[in-house]
């Protein structure tokens, strides 16, 4: 069984680094296929606002503690040995991981010339790295038999791991519709991370990203855009988490006057 805590109403998986690579290997082995959700507080707060997308985001064979105030919280909730498990640094850490027979990877999402990009450095820098296909879908929505000719592709290239960068809250809902058709490979949903490694975006300085700031990092990068969204998102957050923690401690003080 997986263990997970409750962050505003998305169950985040207690786990580290290493125990969620293991994990997914796990998962690989078994045949079952699933997908797996990087959460962090934009995605939280959306699922309080779409009960749909709470259901893809729960629904998940993981969904793992991607932003550094979503670790905080199952930190404070006494959840102790778990870390923060951003999808950028899971996706070099399962890139690296030495499997036998190695991993076959396929990159869905991003621009052309960013998976160009992307794939090109990757082979550079894991010399055992199998990579299987690639593919950049049109921003607009896909047909139904353009879609069923992209999955058919990506069976067709036999991966193990199918590595999906459209952005939340496209990501989630592509692989809750999609996982059980590609199985038994595990679909991640990595957002930025192809940006990242392939050096397309700048991420945030490590000391930004301990203290829990990725979020300003990329506001100072985007401010007309994204000023409204994250005043709104992170406000939402620090209310739902204050109703969640009130409705706790309510039902704790019930419990303990039932037993008295």
């Amino acid at each position: 069984m997986i263990e997970r805590f409750n962050v505003i109403g998305c169950q985040i998986v207690k786990a580290t680094m290493q125990s969620a690579v293991t994990t997914v290997c796990e998962q690989l082995a078994s045949k079952k296929g699933g997908y797996v959700c990087f959460t962090n507080v934009h995605a939280s707060v959306m699922a309080v606002n779409d009960r749909r997308f709470k259901d893809v985001v729960n629904d998940s064979f993981m969904s793992l503690p991607d932003g550094k105030p979503v670790y905080w919280v199952g930190k404070l909730s006494g959840n102790k040995g778990i870390e923060q498990v951003p999808g950028p640094d899971f996706f070099a850490k399962l890139l690296e991981h030495e499997c036998e027979p190695p991993l076959k990877h396929y990159f869905y999402g991003g621009s052309p010339e960013t998976l160009e990009t992307l794939v090109k450095k990757l082979s550079d820098k894991y010399s055992k790295l199998k990579i299987v296909g690639k593919e950049s879908p049109p921003f607009r929505s896909l047909s139904q038999d353009e879609m069923e000719a992209a999955l058919q592709r990506i069976r067709d290239a036999e991966p193990d791991v199918v590595w999906i960068g459209l952005g939340a809250p496209k990501q989630e809902f592509w692989m809750s519709e999609h996982w059980q058709q590609l199985r038994p490979a595990i679909l991640l949903g990595v957002g930025a991370a192809f940006d990242f490694h392939a050096g397309v975006v700048k991420r945030a300085p490590l000391w930004m990203q301990k203290a829990g700031l990725e979020w300003l990092h990329r506001l100072l990068q985007e401010p007309g855009r994204l000023w409204k969204r994250y005043l709104y998102t992170n406000s939402l957050f620090l209310w739902q988490l204050l109703k969640q923690f009130v409705m706790q401690r309510v039902k704790h003080k019930k419990a303990v006057n039932e037993q008295q």
